[in-house]
């Protein structure tokens, strides 16, 4: 995800940093072994979240190197930021707090990925995200760290598949353990084998009424659509040309919290 990075360098406990918003935005204050994750894609640990005023402060709670990424959360429109670092009060002793007051571990410390845990071992997740990797950079990834940050739960092939996965079984277990399923149509995904695969498994438990389907245009027109499959073009579907990706989440979010309470 595009982001304005500062490396805060190393800092100590109960340090503060200042970041200074032109507009909302999510501020990410991590450890640089965590924004090592963040740039791959992998689950990562963060102080912060989204600011709607200026200026916020977060205290750091250990001693380390750390840094700080600003996103818009998958919206369009430029980073306007600053961020300062206030060094410890003189003789600072006690546990460091959050400008509420709260002790820092209290600060939202999130992993914006899907929770741990086996499917066979009875995960679940709010939402299957089936995409091209061609546009998991500019749709699945964003629409991942989106929705997470509105606490739906999100199951994404790089963050569960490991080593010595059978691809086609993690797959099978994602959609079953998934309420909906949600489907980046692109060129590149008509294109390819997997993408259909996981298509028709997702279909078949929305006939069947085990899962909902929502669809996601990227780079498509209508007829594009109904040449792969009339059935598709049919559907409500919301397109990357017309919406966001925040919000295109927020919609899918207040679907997931409509299942929930029916």
């Amino acid at each position: 995800m595009e982001h304005a990075y500062y490396d805060l360098g190393s800092l100590k406990r109960g340090s503060t940093v200042v970041v200074t918003l032109r507009n909302q935005a999510n501020v990410q204050v991590m450890t640089r072994s965590e924004y090592s994750k963040y740039k791959s894609g992998k689950r990562y640990r963060y102080l912060g979240g989204r600011v709607n005023r200026s200026p916020h402060r977060i205290t750091i709670p250990s001693n380390g190197h750390w840094v700080a990424a600003i996103d818009l959360g998958g919206r369009t429109g430029r980073i306007t930021s600053s961020v300062q670092v206030q060094p410890p009060p003189l003789g600072f002793l006690p546990p460091a707090r959050n400008e509420h007051g709260s002790p820092a571990r209290s600060v939202a410390v999130h992993e914006p990925e899907e929770p741990p845990g086996d499917v066979l071992g009875g995960q679940t997740w709010d939402v299957f995200i089936s995409h091209a990797s061609e546009d998991k950079g500019a749709v699945a990834r964003p629409l991942r760290d989106a929705l997470t940050t509105l606490g739906v739960t999100v199951w994404l092939d790089e963050a569960q598949m490991r080593i010595g996965h059978s691809l086609r079984r993690k797959i099978d277990e994602g959609i079953r353990a998934s309420r909906i399923g949600i489907v980046v149509l692109s060129a590149p995904f008509f294109a390819k084998g997997w993408t259909n695969h996981e298509l028709d498994g997702l279909i078949t438990r929305n006939v069947a009424g085990e899962q909902s389907l929502l669809p996601i245009w990227h780079n498509l027109h209508v007829e594009d659509v109904r040449r792969y499959s009339p059935s598709l073009a049919d559907k409500v579907a919301m397109s990357t040309s017309d919406y966001s990706i925040g919000e295109i989440a927020r919609q899918i979010a207040d679907v997931v919290r409509e299942e929930e309470a029916a």
